[in-house]
C-alpha cells in the first residue's frame, strides 16, 4: 500500500517537474534576448543609449567636485569638461541630461560609480542593472504555483525579453525593480535577508517611488515581513543621511532646485505631464493620464487619481496588518506592485514592476475556476499592454486611426493610451479583492 502510494506521488511530480524546466527554459529565453540587446548597446552607439545614466553620473560628479549637483548648468558643464560622448544635440536631450531628478540618497549608489572613468562605469551599471533584473525574473519563477509553472516563465520571459527602453536608456527604475524584487524574494522565503535588506535599501534610495509602496506593503504586515522592513528603513537612513548632509553643504537649496527641475518636465507638454499636449504621455502608466483626458487640469487629475487609489491602496496595507497565509501574501503583494505604478509618474518601463504580479497569477490559476479565467484574461492583458514590444505596436496601429474619429476626444489613439493604465486598475482592484478574501494566517 505504501509502495502504490509512493509510485503515484512519483507519476504525480514528473509532470511538474517538466513543467518546471519548461518554464524554466521560457525565463532563459527571456533572459537571452535582454543579454542581446544589451550587448548591442554596448557595441553600438545609438542617440538615446544610455541617456538616463549619463545625468546620473555627471550629477555625481559635480558632487565629488563639490559643485552643485541639482543645477543644470553646472552638470552641462561638467559634461562638456570631460568630453562626454553622447550628442547632446537637441534641447529635450539636453534637458534630460542635465537635470538631476533624483533624491540625494539616489548618491549612495551613483556617487561610488562616478569614481569610475565613463566607459567603465557605463558598463558596470548597464551589467549590473541587466543582472539584477534577470535574477529577480528567475527568482520570481521560485515563488510561481507549480500547477502553472509554464505559464509564469512564459509572462517573465515576456517581461525581461521586452525590456529594451530600459536596456538602452540604461534608466535607473531597471536596477531599482531588480533589487526590489529580489529583496521581496528574500523577505518571503526567509532566505539571505540581509542581503534582502540591503537590495530594498537601495532600491528605495534609488528610486522611493518604485520601490515605496512595496515596502509599505512589508511595513504594515505582522511577524517577520514587518521586521525586515523596519530593518530596511534603518540601513536606507544610514545609507543616505552622509549623501544628505554632503549634499546640503554643496547646495544648501537643493530642495528648491530639485522642485524646479522636476516642475520643468510636468509643464503643459512638457515629458512627464500626462495631458494629452505631451507628446510623452503616450508612454505614460499613471491614472492621471486617464482622468486628463475628460478633465486636463493637474489639481483636478491628481485629485481624483489619489481619491480613487487611496481607498485601494488602505485596504491592501489594514489587510496586511493581520497575519496571513503565504499565498495571501502573494496576493496582497501582487495587488500592491500593481497600484504603485498610478498614483505618480510612472513610464512605460516600469511596469517591469509587474513581475510581482505574475506568482498571484499563478495561484489563480492553479484554481482552475472562473476565478482563474478572470485572473488570466485581466493580468494577461495587463502585461502585455504594458510591455515596451505590444505598447509601441499599440501606439502604431493607433496612429492609423488618428483623425478618423477626430470629432470624439475618445478616439483610437486617446484609447489606446488609456488602455495600459485602465488595465493596471482593474488587475489591482481584483487582486486586492481576492487578497482580501484569502486573509488568514501566515504559514512561512
Amino acid at each position: 500500500m505504501t509502495s502504490t502510494r509512493h509510485d503515484n506521488a512519483g507519476r504525480e511530480s514528473v509532470p511538474k517537474e517538466n513543467a518546471r524546466k519548461q518554464a524554466l527554459f521560457l525565463v532563459c529565453f527571456g533572459a537571452g534576448i535582454l543579454l542581446w540587446i544589451l550587448g548591442f548597446v554596448l557595441h553600438v552607439k545609438a542617440v538615446d543609449a544610455g541617456k538616463d545614466f549619463i545625468g546620473s553620473y555627471y550629477s555625481s560628479h559635480c558632487l565629488l567636485q563639490h559643485k552643485d549637483p541639482y543645477d543644470p548648468k553646472n552638470v552641462d558643464a561638467t559634461f562638456r569638461a570631460e568630453g562626454g560622448e553622447h550628442p547632446m544635440d537637441d534641447p529635450l536631450t539636453r534637458e534630460i541630461t542635465s537635470r538631476y531628478l533624483y533624491p540625494p540618497s539616489a548618491f549612495a549608489v551613483m556617487v561610488p560609480l562616478a569614481l569610475l572613468p565613463w566607459d567603465t562605469a557605463k558598463v558596470v551599471w548597464a551589467v549590473g542593472s541587466a543582472g539584477s533584473l534577470i535574477l529577480a525574473g528567475f527568482l520570481v519563477l521560485d515563488l510561481c504555483a507549480q500547477e502553472a509553472a509554464v505559464l509564469g516563465g512564459l509572462f517573465i520571459a515576456y517581461l525581461l525579453g521586452s525590456s529594451y527602453v530600459l536596456v538602452v536608456l540604461a534608466n535607473p527604475s531597471e536596477l531599482a525593480i531588480g533589487l526590489c524584487v529580489i529583496a521581496a524574494w528574500c523577505f518571503l522565503k526567509d532566505r539571505g535577508v540581509w542581503a534582502g535588506v540591503a537590495c530594498l535599501a537601495a532600491s528605495l534610495a534609488i528610486k522611493p517611488q518604485v520601490a515605496g509602496l512595496v515596502w509599505l506593503y512589508f511595513a504594515v504586515a505582522g511577524g517577520m515581513l514587518r521586521r525586515r522592513a523596519l530593518q530596511t528603513l534603518l540601513v536606507t537612513a544610514l545609507i543616505s543621511l552622509p549623501f544628505l548632509i554632503w549634499t546640503q553643504r554643496v547646495s544648501p537649496n537643493w530642495t528648491a532646485e530639485l522642485q524646479a527641475n522636476v516642475q520643468s518636465f510636468n509643464v503643459s507638454g512638457g515629458a512627464t505631464d500626462p495631458g494629452p499636449s505631451s507628446p510623452s504621455a503616450n508612454d505614460l502608466l499613471d491614472l492621471q493620464v486617464v482622468v486628463s483626458r475628460v478633465w486636463n487640469r493637474p489639481g483636478v487629475y491628481n485629485g481624483i487619481t489619489y481619491v480613487v487609489l487611496a481607498p485601494l491602496i488602505a485596504w491592501v496595507s489594514i489587510a496586511s496588518r493581520r497575519v496571513v497565509r503565504r499565498e495571501a501574501v502573494l496576493y496582497g503583494l501582487g495587488a500592491m506592485a500593481v497600484l504603485s505604478l498610478l498614483p505618480v509618474y510612472h513610464h512605460i518601463y516600469d511596469a517591469k514592476l509587474l513581475l510581482l504580479t505574475i506568482p498571484a497569477l499563478t495561484l489563480v490559476w492553479a484554481r482552475r475556476d472562473r476565478l482563474a479565467l478572470v485572473g488570466l484574461l485581466l493580468t494577461g492583458l495587463t502585461l502585455l499592454l504594458a510591455g515596451d514590444a505590444t505598447h509601441h505596436l499599440l501606439m502604431k496601429f493607433a496612429e492609423g486611426w488618428r483623425g478618423v474619429v477626430a470629432a470624439s476626444p475618445w478616439g483610437m489613439d486617446y484609447l489606446a493610451v488609456c488602455a495600459a493604465p485602465l488595465s493596471l486598475l482593474a488587475t489591482g482592484v481584483f487582486y486586492a479583492w481576492v487578497f482580501w478574501k484569502t486573509r488568514g494566517e501566515f504559514r512561512s
